[in-house]
């Protein structure tokens, strides 16, 4: 039979309610109120929940609000009140209620409705993750209120420190329900006014404008004047500073007004207390969309999130949790798990560095360090020698002389990577 939670702040009403459906032959989960029931939805997903509205913590309207717009209102809810309204009935019916019981509940009525629920199909709309679903996380919930207070100000809103997978799920926290969403950083075509004018009252996302070609480029000033016309709201994010975009040649004037208003992300590195609370939030949304089998960190592996050093910030904390999920044997992710994702994304556990140099002559041990650096920053930028000159702050000519002095010389096949 099904498995049914139960919501509601009097023993009585839960004792009474949940004696009636087990007898029915439902298995019966039981919470006090919507902490315990966040608890318990968080570790299952039941096949009906019975919600009372009038409960001391949280509400249950505000309760079905925060699943909805979190992804977790997978299975059919109907709610109880003793003081029901027509406006309560109506309210939870658009958000996403099945159902409303009042009470004193009548024995048929709550078998009767209780069966027609189950029959319900929930439809589970894939939902693009946003900010919503890290609603306890105060670090992700003070960015969102960043986001929100600037973006009302502003057609234009810059990401300092983001690209990717994170400036995606900040740019969707933005987006009205069912508005439309315009990628620049996708687009393989001019721009035309048609687009536009179909992405009218949605929001236009350019993923990392370092990434940007030229007719890319292009389409951010066309859609970037054109913005108010259309009623757009425009989300650009960048994983390098402003004057470095004008140094790789981008327009000043462009660069000028797409920095005007900007948010920078907090970097995961200096909030090791938030990871886990973050990573757990993340897995169980993964799951929710089908996207990963259900599973949950052990206190060990908990841990050794918090201790990682995450010198790829969100987008390794986004993978390491999605690739935790699809490779865990079991439903709890150990520690080890995590030890060996952690270690393959570094290509291994690396040496301490007193057994790499400190037993060598300093010519020996600076070279073998040298060597070791760039190469690990050669890696990360992908062979492409103007970033690696920005990031290792060594002029061009100096870059080349220095790599072939290190036996490292790649010529300039690297130069025009993307």
């Amino acid at each position: 039979m099904a498995q049914i939670l139960i919501v509601d702040d009097e023993m009585g009403i839960r004792e009474l309610l949940s004696e009636i459906l087990a007898d029915e032959g439902h298995s019966i989960s039981l919470a006090e109120n919507a902490a315990a029931a966040r608890k318990v939805r968080a570790d299952m997903r039941p096949d009906l929940v019975l919600l009372d509205i009038w409960m001391p913590d949280t509400d249950g309207i505000s309760l079905l609000k925060e699943w909805a717009a979190s992804g977790l209102l997978t299975m059919p809810v109907v709610m109880m009140s003793g003081h029901g309204t027509i406006d309560s009935a109506v309210e939870a019916t658009r958000i996403g209620a099945t159902d409303f019981l009042e009470k004193p509940i009548a024995l048929q009525k709550l078998l009767a409705t209780v069966k027609k629920a189950l029959k319900h199909e929930t439809v589970l709309e894939k939902k693009p993750l946003t900010l919503d679903a890290f609603a306890r996380s105060p670090l992700l919930k003070d960015l969102k209120r960043r986001l929100e207070q600037a973006a009302a100000k502003t057609s234009v809103l810059l990401l300092k420190s983001a690209s990717g997978s994170i400036a995606e799920i900040c740019a969707r926290t933005l987006q009205t329900h069912r508005t439309p969403w315009l990628d620049l950083s996708a687009a393989s075509t001019p721009l035309t006014q048609e687009m536009l004018h179909n992405a009218s009252g949605g929001v236009v996302f350019i993923a990392d404008l370092a990434l940007l070609g030229k007719l890319q480029q292009m389409n951010l000033v066309f859609a970037l004047e054109r913005l108010e016309r259309h009623n757009l709201q425009m989300v650009a994010a960048s994983s390098r500073s402003l004057p470095a975009l004008v140094d790789a040649g981008w327009d000043p004037l462009l660069v000028s007004r797409l920095g005007e208003v900007w948010v920078a992300l907090p970097q995961i590195s200096g909030h090791a207390d938030d990871v886990p609370e973050i990573a757990s939030l993340l897995l169980a949304h993964l799951a929710e969309r089908g996207e990963v089998p259900l599973r949950l960190f052990s206190s060990g592996a908990r841990n050794a999130l918090r201790l990682h050093h995450w010198q790829g910030e969100w987008a390794e904390l986004l993978t390491t949790v999605k690739n935790l999920a699809l490779s865990a044997l079991d439903e709890e992710i150990a520690a080890e798990d995590v030890e060996r994702i952690l270690q393959t994304e570094s290509g291994g556990a690396a040496a301490p560095l007193p057994a790499l140099f400190l037993d060598q002559p300093l010519r020996e041990a600076r070279e073998a360090f040298e060597r070791m650096y760039f190469e690990y920053h050669l890696a990360g930028e992908r062979g492409n020698m103007t970033r690696l000159a920005e990031r290792t702050g060594l002029e061009r000519t100096h870059l080349y002389r220095k790599l072939r002095q290190l036996g490292l010389n790649i010529g300039r096949r690297g130069d025009e990577r993307e």
